[in-house]
């Protein structure tokens, strides 16, 4: 809990971006605005599901997630548009820049969304009027939109959000949570899944009232240590605090995977492939500051095979060809092509602080330097124009065939929790 909790109710507030892929897309594309689109994976590179959708594309039902033959099915003039992390990221680092303004705690959960926790800040606030006016910031400042849930506790603060879209505020008290989240239906109660959905339906509990108002010995016993957490919740007995932004995660790893157009069939196809991955993963690790002491690489064959090794590199590094060559390296002593390549992955792990004194080579290292400041020239340039301002030879030589999209870093909620990114 956090220091205001036993003298004051505190105030968190819930910020989620309205449809933030599709939103950031039709700000970059505005002749997308008028037209049913969606963020997705190209269904020749296997990724062929929707990731974020408009407006006009929810009107024909298109769901997040499902494939995208079946979106175009409900509606056969959905427009496709790739996705663009590197704007997502972006995007998602104004605005977090934005909700710091206001309180030193701050915690993301996923790219388009964060709690805030305003308790004791600004002496006597309007919670209602702080989240007008962080809405009307987004919209002016980034041109995008966002809901905001307001409350007592963080989960349902996120209930808030969700309550009303879009660009609304809803604020839940401790006076009208029972009317306004009791008559919602389970699956609207953070971490509580379909499996759960399911089990409680079993013993005719349909709502986060029904759960609440249900013995807390009974729930624990029939789904164990979540289905107390989840009873709690319902009551509204969330006493989880915001994390501070001076409170760094740790980065445990950073890597990239792709799933190519077609199998690759030789070590020409994989030197392509890794290249590519390579220079993302080293581009992240300068990001965060941080140098890799080992590679870590991920196969999978055409028969949904899987292997995983790694090494540990002589000097740890951020260069994407000490990266490349180790990667190649472990795969060409671990891979013997049984069967082609469906899928590759590239890990920097046993991370360290770039900062840190350490003993360093006196064989290469102004040429390591070079290296170093010429990667930091391209960073610069990438962060202007974008990822592809500037690309490798062999990442153009491989455009036409090869197109490496590997998951963007902090791609998922989940990524977050487990501390990888």
């Amino acid at each position: 809990m956090t220091e205001f909790t036993d003298c004051m109710e505190r105030m968190i507030l819930h910020v989620d971006q309205n449809c933030f892929f599709a939103s950031v897309e039709m700000k970059n594309h505005p002749e997308l605005k008028s037209v049913p689109m969606a963020v997705g994976g190209d269904s020749e590179m296997r990724h062929g599901i929707i990731l974020a959708k408009n407006r006009l594309a929810a009107d024909f039902g298109i769901k997040t997630a499902e494939t995208i033959w079946q979106a175009k099915k409900k509606c056969p003039g959905l427009v496709i548009v790739p996705g663009h992390y590197d704007q997502y990221e972006y995007y998602s680092g104004k605005a977090y820049e934005i909700y710091c303004q206001y309180t030193d705690r701050v915690e993301p959960f996923g790219l388009d969304e964060c709690w805030l926790d305003l308790t004791g800040t600004q002496g006597r606030i309007d919670m209602k009027q702080t989240a007008d006016e962080i809405r009307t910031r987004i919209r002016e400042e980034l041109g995008l939109t966002c809901s905001v849930g307001g409350s007592f506790n963080k989960v349902f603060a996120k209930l808030g959000s969700d309550y009303k879209k879009p660009d609304a505020t809803t604020i839940i008290t401790e006076d009208t949570f029972r009317d306004m989240v009791w008559p919602l239906p389970i699956r609207d109660l953070l971490f509580a899944g379909q499996a759960t959905e399911r089990r409680l339906a079993r013993i005719n509990i349909h709502t986060i009232g029904q759960l609440a108002g249900a013995p807390l010995d009974f729930i624990a016993s029939y789904l164990g240590k979540n289905g107390e957490t989840l009873w709690r919740y319902a009551n509204g007995l969330d006493d989880a605090p915001v994390t501070r932004c001076s409170d760094v995660r740790e980065i445990k790893s950073i890597g990239n995977s792709t799933t190519q157009t077609r199998d690759l069939m030789n070590e020409t196809d994989v030197h392509m492939t890794a290249s590519g991955l390579s220079d993302q993963v080293a581009t992240s690790l300068r990001r965060h500051g941080l140098l890799a002491g080992a590679i870590q690489i991920s196969i999978r064959d055409s028969n949904l095979v899987s292997i995983e090794r790694q090494a540990r590199l002589k000097e740890p590094t951020d260069l994407p060809d000490e990266i490349h060559r180790t990667a190649m390296d472990l795969f060409r002593r671990n891979y013997t092509w049984e069967h082609p390549v469906r899928s590759i992955g590239i890990r920097a792990i046993r991370l360290e602080p770039a900062g840190e004194d350490r003993q360093i080579s006196l064989f290469g290292s102004e040429r390591a330097e070079e290296k170093r400041n010429i990667a930091s020239v391209i960073d610069n340039i990438r962060e202007r124009f974008g990822v592809s301002s500037v690309m490798t030879g062999i990442e153009l030589a491989s455009a036409g065939e090869l197109r490496p999209k590997g998951r963007g870093i902090r791609g998922t909620k989940s990524s977050a929790k487990d501390k990888n990114v």
